[in-house]
């Protein structure tokens, strides 16, 4: 029985005490037709009582039993009181005997049972509850409801569109409530679980407002989320701060290393790192593997089964080539008498398609009809998840997905595709892997380059031919570092997601500078500027600008400048410019005409304007030295930059619009250039990527502008700047806007380079020939597979996993022919144990066990 009803029971029965005094004042004045009245009402409040506590645990209880007894004792005593003379302490002692009889039988025979009720809305995301669910069935003193609630897709102006409700899709042994039968507003559970964080903060679906958490909240005790999703080994930004972890009392996490991704603001003591129910059901059904359907079977049939996940995360990057990968994946696997295609979407990768990228819903539909009517393989729409990857044998798709967890625990190899590979790859997409960019600033060269893997290379002649030096980290994810740099003899890898500094001297990490913690793990830094001895590291998300003395070992920090330089604008971060100029770090506001000038030395902070006040923003900042050919004066002493050794100007290139700027630092004058070609399109944000000047002309190269564009210095005037028609070599295809031209100086004299960034090919420029000659950039192949990675220790998001590369591609990976590690179950296995508690399957028993005790 519910605490709640028997609480009523007994004051129900406390009612029928105050009916017996009544009962003997009216006996007392002689009022026998009054008090056989009130024995008739005692009467009916019984068998009512009698009924309830008899829908509630069975006819035959004890308690039901002394309630007839009372009812019998009631007829009596309304009989005994037709005769002359009545026994009024007789009477009345008699009843209140038998209704403490029945008092104590309450207390004592009718155990409190608790009333749990589960709120999922996608039957594919059941599992995320399914083990405490199980856990909560199994346990006598409690009624354990499943109780499907409908969902709808939302409009693109997040008004509620079209309903669904999958009730009929649980599995078999799971008894469905329909939602419109259990009000659980009068029924007041003692706790309620449920698996959507979202409640009105979600753009593609959203459960019916009736549940949303801050309503639940307010009729029951306890209100447990459960996370529908799993992880390798990191958690996204997004689900730091959700809406229902304002309201429950309770949020499981898997590990307790996860209890850091949270909002500082979500208090600590809700957090049960016990593991994962998906974790729980996966494990078992692996044991214990069901028959797949015939039709399935029969396409398994002698072939490895590759369960093929297309995710959300990975449609919503970059759609267009998404699309393409997935035709890619679809021709690999035709034809194959080895490999069986299982392609199982996300559930509501067509419901984002609808409301986020409604333009290309056509050509994902052409994809799945031909799927479906080419018999490609087999198609998954089944809510059965775990069952599936149990029929499965390997795991290709996306990496931001609970499924690639599931997998990682039930020890089958994952193989992590890249949606840029859209067909074979070949060496120069081997090239292009390795090689994502050029210094194009002067004084800085290439000699050394990180490339897959966390892998350094060097070039020991410096003349883009690299060999093996180290490796850099355990994790083989390529991502960690941002590049490396030589100072006085030693090498300084710089981070963009790793929050360290590495100190490289004869082929291995000689130290580790670490750098303060910070909460947040992707995005850290997004550019590395040296001045003398100093590394500058410019934060992204880190919260200060970072400098490095290589020569006394001494990290600083600079805070509370970052919304100068760094904006974060309708979901995306834009990151004005910068250089170095004299002893000062300069770096430029995206969105306004601020500059933040740092003193190297001092690391004393000024903001100061460029000119006239604007919205245009600086993209990049590019310094030209030596314009004005006069001797320095001391006159920019008292502009507070220091001393005027050489004369100098910077290029401020527009972040939105066209309009280039050229600035001189030490007078503060500011000159405008704001003719462009006709010809001159594309997107208003970040026309040019880079300036060089070039005779009396400064070249702009473009980032989304459609041509090279030439400034005259003097007369301001604009026009389309070409590449040479005639190239040095072997002629190739060349796209003419995508690359970067550039100066670099050597022994005084300026060479001029060009980088073609869709080829990664590097060209020298030969301006008395007008041509452009390759300079070839090689990594020895051999080297190369070497010191691949394969199978291992893939990042902290990501434990253990093989990524698809221009060295692994997925046809390699059909054929078994991996380069590097080959895959371990065992490690796998140990690897994620480290990130899932409970891997043992006892999740949901826990979970319970401990949301019951602490009610």
């Amino acid at each position: 029985m519910r605490k709640k009803l028997k609480k009523e029971v007994l004051e129900f029965i406390n009612s029928l005490h105050q009916a017996h005094e009544e009962i003997r004042g009216a006996l007392f004045h002689h009022n026998n037709a009054l008090a056989q009245n009130m024995l008739c009402e005692c009467q009916e409040f019984a068998v009512s009582l009698g009924e309830t506590i008899e829908a509630s645990e069975g006819e035959n209880h004890i308690t039901v039993t002394y309630i007839e007894d009372y009812c019998e004792a009631l007829f009596h005593a309304f009989e005994e009181m037709k005769q002359p003379s009545v026994q009024e302490n007789k009477i009345c002692k008699m009843l209140k005997k038998q209704l403490i009889r029945i008092e104590n039988s309450v207390r004592n025979d009718i155990r409190i049972k608790k009333e749990v009720v589960f709120f999922p809305y996608k039957a594919a995301m059941w599992d995320s509850l399914e083990s405490i669910y199980l856990a909560a069935k199994e346990d006598p003193e409690c009624d354990a409801y499943c109780v499907p609630i409908p969902y709808f897709d939302l409009n693109p102006d997040s008004s509620m569109g079209k309903m669904h409700y999958e009730g009929g899709e649980y599995p078999e042994d799971i008894k469905i409530t329909d939602w419109q039968e259990y009000p659980f507003e009068e029924r007041e559970p003692d706790v309620v679980f449920i698996h959507n964080p979202y409640d009105d903060w979600n753009r593609v679906t959203s459960v019916h407002p009736r549940y949303y958490s801050a309503n639940l909240k307010k009729y029951t005790d306890k209100l447990v989320y459960v996370p529908y999703y799993i992880t390798s080994g990191g958690m996204t930004e997004g689900q730091s701060l959700c809406s229902a972890y304002l309201h429950a009392d309770y949020i499981v996490v898997q590990a307790p290393k996860f209890i850091e991704y949270f909002d500082k603001s979500i208090g600590r003591q809700k957090f049960l790192p016990f593991g994962s129910p998906k974790a729980d059901r996966v494990i078992h059904l692996c044991d214990n593997p069901s028959e797949p359907p015939a039709e399935w079977k029969k396409k398994m049939d002698g072939k490895k089964t590759y369960f093929y996940n297309t995710s959300i995360g990975g449609m919503l990057g970059n759609t267009r080539k998404f699309l393409m990968k997935m035709e890619y994946v679809f021709r690999c696997f035709q034809g194959r008498k080895d490999a069986c295609l299982l392609w199982r979407p996300h559930p509501l990768l067509e419901s984002t398609f609808d409301s986020m990228r409604k333009e290309y819903r056509p050509v994902y539909d052409r994809l799945k009809q031909c799927f479906i009517e080419c018999d490609l393989g087999i198609y998954d729409d089944t809510p059965n998840l775990e069952e599936t990857i149990a029929w499965s044998d390997a795991y290709i798709g996306d990496e931001g997905s609970s499924v690639t967890s599931l997998f990682g625990i039930a020890g089958k190899p994952v193989f992590i595709l890249n949606n840029e590979i859209t067909s074979i790859p070949d060496s120069n997409d081997l090239r292009k892997e390795i090689v994502k960019g050029i210094s194009c600033v002067d004084g800085c060269d290439d000699k050394w380059i990180i490339t897959q893997g966390n892998r350094l290379y060097y070039s020991p002649e410096n003349n883009y031919r690299y060999e093996w030096y180290c490796d850099l980290s355990q994790y083989s994810f390529g991502n960690y570092y941002l590049g490396a740099y030589e100072i006085n003899g030693r090498v300084y890898v710089c981070p963009v997601n790793a929050q360290e500094i590495l100190v490289i001297e004869n082929h291995r990490i000689i130290k580790r500078v670490m750098l303060k913690p910070c909460p947040i793990r992707t995005g850290l830094f997004h550019g590395v500027w040296i001045i003398d001895n100093y590394l500058f590291l410019i934060p992204l998300r880190y919260p200060a600008i970072v400098r490095y003395d290589t020569v006394r070992d001494k990290v600083d920090y600079l805070e509370g400048y970052h919304d100068i330089f760094i904006k974060h604008v309708q979901r995306e971060w834009k990151v004005g410019g910068g250089c170095s100029w004299k002893n000062f770090l300069m770096l430029a506001s995206p969105v306004d005409n601020k500059v933040l000038a740092v003193d190297s030395t001092t690391m004393k902070a000024e903001i100061i304007c460029v000119g006239k006040e604007d919205t245009v923003g600086s993209a990049a900042m590019v310094l030209e030295k030596n314009l004005l050919e006069r001797a320095a004066s001391g006159d920019g002493a008292e502009s507070g930059f220091g001393s005027t050794e050489e004369e100098a100007e910077i290029w401020l290139l527009p972040y939105t619009g066209y309009t280039v700027k050229r600035w001189n630092p030490e007078t503060g004058a500011v000159r405008q250039y704001n003719d462009i070609p006709e010809n001159l399109c594309g997107r208003n944000d970040r026309p040019f990527s880079w300036l060089t000047t070039f005779r009396d002309k400064a070249v702009l190269s473009p980032a989304f502008g459609n041509i090279f564009v030439a400034l005259d210095k003097n007369t301001g005037m604009a026009e389309e700047w070409k590449l040479p028609e005639r190239m040095a070599g072997e002629r190739k295809d060349f796209i003419n806007g995508m690359g970067t031209f550039f100066k670099i100086t050597a022994f005084g004299e300026a060479i001029y380079r060009f980088y073609h960034a869709e080829e990664s090919r590097l060209y020298e420029f030969d301006a008395e020939e007008d041509s452009l000659k390759e300079i070839p950039i090689i990594f020895p192949q051999e080297e190369l597979e070497k010191h691949a990675p394969g199978f291992g220790k893939d990042s902290e998001w990501l434990v253990y996993a093989c990524r698809e590369n221009a060295l692994n591609t997925l046809p390699d990976f059909l054929d078994g022919k991996i380069c590097g590690n080959a895959f371990d179950r065992d490690r796998q296995k140990a690897e994620y144990r480290e990130i899932m508690e409970n891997s043992d399957g006892s999740c949901g028993e826990k979970v319970y066990q401990f949301v019951m005790k602490n009610k």
